[in-house]
C-alpha cells in the first residue's frame, strides 16, 4: 500500500514547495520555492530526505492530516508553535514516527509566519518545469492544498534518519528583525536622503505581504530621476519603490518590476528571516 498524506483542514494556505525551477527566467518563470529556505532544508535533513525534496509549506497554521499507508518519519521546522500527533505534543525541529492512521496538526503559530513540514520520502507530486514548487503568480505546479486531497509520499530515501535526531531550535524572533541589504542595480535614481532613510528608519511590514511581495510601512523614498523604467528581471529580495515612494520586498513568486526601479536586494542570508515576519512586525535595513 502506498503512503500517502491525507489532508483534513489545510489551514488559510498550504502548499507544495521545493526549492524551486531556476533557469527559466528567459520564458518569464521565476524560480518560486519555498520562500524559508533554510527550514526546508532542514526539515528534510531531520527525515533523511535530500534537500530539495518538496515539503509542505504552511501558512499560519489550522492544518490537519492523516498518514495512511504505514508509519512515516516527519519533522516540523520554520515557525513555532503547538504540534501534536494523535492529541500529544511534538517537540519543534525534530523528527518524530507517525503510525499508520496517526494525525498531524499545526497549530496557530505563535512566532513566524511559515510552517515548513517534511515527510520521510517527499512529497511525490508531478513536477512541472522540474520542480514540485507552486508558483501562486503564475498558476504553476501543484494546487494550493484542500481537504480531502491525498498527497502520495515518496519512496526511502538512501540516507536515514539521522541518529541525532533534533537540531538546536530557536523560535523566530518576535520583535525587530535585522536585515541585510545589497545596493540595487537602480540605487542611483534616489536622492542621498532617500538612501540614508533606507537605513534609518524603522519599517513594518504591512497586512499586503505574501509570496509575490512584502509592503513596507515607513517614510517615502524620494527619487532623483522621473519619468518611466523598462521593465527588468528581479532576485528574491529585490525591494523595488512604487510611484507612491513605498517599497516592497519581491519574493519567490515575483514578477518583473513592471517599471519601479530597484533601489537595493535583500541579502541572501537575510531572506528567510524576511520570509517569517508577521503582519506589523518591524524590521531595520544594515549594510551586507
Amino acid at each position: 500500500m502506498t503512503r500517502a498524506l491525507v489532508i483534513e483542514s489545510p489551514g488559510p494556505l498550504a502548499l507544495v514547495e521545493d526549492l524551486g525551477r531556476p533557469g527559466f527566467a528567459h520564458l518569464g518563470v521565476t524560480g518560486s520555492g519555498a520562500l524559508d529556505r533554510g527550514a526546508a532544508r532542514l526539515a528534510n535533513r531531520l527525515v533523511g530526505n535530500p534537500d530539495g525534496a518538496a515539503i509542505a509549506e504552511v501558512l499560519v497554521g489550522g492544518f490537519r492530516a492523516r498518514f495512511t499507508g504505514g508509519a512515516c518519519w516527519f519533522a516540523v521546522t520554520g515557525a513555532w508553535g503547538p504540534v501534536t500527533l494523535d492529541g500529544r505534543p511534538v517537540a519543534p525541529y525534530t523528527a518524530a514516527l507517525a503510525p499508520d492512521g496517526g494525525v498531524l496538526e499545526l497549530g496557530p503559530a505563535v512566532r513566524g509566519l511559515r510552517y515548513s513540514l517534511a515527510v520521510r520520502g517527499g512529497l511525490d507530486e508531478a513536477p512541472v518545469l522540474g520542480s514540485r514548487s507552486r508558483d501562486t503568480l503564475a498558476g504553476l505546479g501543484p494546487e494550493p492544498l484542500a481537504a480531502g486531497r491525498v498527497l502520495a509520499i515518496g519512496g526511502e530515501p538512501e540516507a536515514s534518519v539521522p541518529l541525532i535526531d533534533q537540531e538546536a531550535a530557536f523560535a523566530p524572533p518576535d520583535g525587530a528583525v535585522t536585515v541585510a541589504l545589497l545596493p540595487g542595480p537602480r540605487a542611483d535614481w534616489f536622492t542621498e536622503a532617500a538612501g540614508a532613510t533606507l537605513f534609518d528608519a524603522r519599517w513594518r511590514l504591512s497586512e499586503q505581504a505574501d509570496r509575490i511581495g512584502a509592503r513596507l510601512l515607513g517614510p517615502v523614498l524620494e527619487r532623483r530621476v522621473r519619468g518611466e523604467l523598462a521593465s527588468e528581471a528581479t532576485v528574491p529580495g529585490s525591494i523595488q519603490v512604487a510611484g507612491d515612494g513605498r517599497p516592497t520586498i519581491l519574493l519567490a513568486d515575483r514578477p518583473v518590476t513592471g517599471g519601479y526601479p530597484m533601489i537595493a536586494i535583500v541579502a541572501g542570508s537575510s531572506l528567510d528571516a524576511v520570509a517569517q515576519l508577521r503582519p506589523g512586525q518591524e524590521l531595520r535595513f544594515r549594510h551586507a
